[in-house]
């Protein structure tokens, strides 16, 4: 368990201090340094007014975010669900969060973007985790759905559809 959060605690690292980066040249090397020298998008954009391209681990893995988020979606309307199911939501979203991040194969400009998409993730997992003080895990839930619909908006997935709710 130490090893998974410590995983997912690195990939929201390397999310947040994507900016920082680039004034840094003490910071250590990781995989996503072909954009270190771009500055990081701070609103989400389409590729010239196109979506920007997936790969399959990206597709799995916002595949079965979804799943697992839809799965619950009766019982978190009705704000039925547990906080033991709100932890194992948390949980999925940032197990695969990790698979996306240590997976990464898109180019820089669309990987910037989906860091975007990944940091409301990891947010959303955090509040459904009741990690953050004063935030209803419910509230967690909506900001991942509101990721799962940029995520449909913003990148070329033609199986992917946003949760209707």
């Amino acid at each position: 368990m130490k090893q998974k959060t410590s995983s997912v605690l690195h990939a929201f690292l390397l999310v947040a201090g994507l900016s920082l980066s680039a004034a840094s040249p003490a910071a250590p090397a990781h995989k996503h340094d072909s954009h270190a020298d771009q500055a990081a998008p701070t609103t989400l954009q389409l590729n010239a007014g196109k979506k920007w391209a997936t790969d399959e681990p990206l597709r799995k893995s916002m595949a079965s975010i979804r799943q697992s988020v839809e799965a619950s979606l009766h019982q978190i309307h009705e704000n039925r669900l547990a906080p033991a199911g709100y932890g194992k939501l948390a949980r999925k979203v940032e197990g695969e969060v990790g698979n996306i991040v240590s997976n990464c194969k898109l180019e820089p400009q669309a990987d910037a973007q989906l860091h975007l998409i990944v940091a409301d993730l990891l947010a959303g997992a955090e509040q459904m985790a009741g990690k953050v003080n004063k935030a209803k895990r419910q509230d967690g839930a909506v900001k991942v759905i509101g990721a799962l619909e940029k995520y449909a908006t913003y990148f070329d997935d033609p199986q992917f559809k946003p949760i209707p709710h």
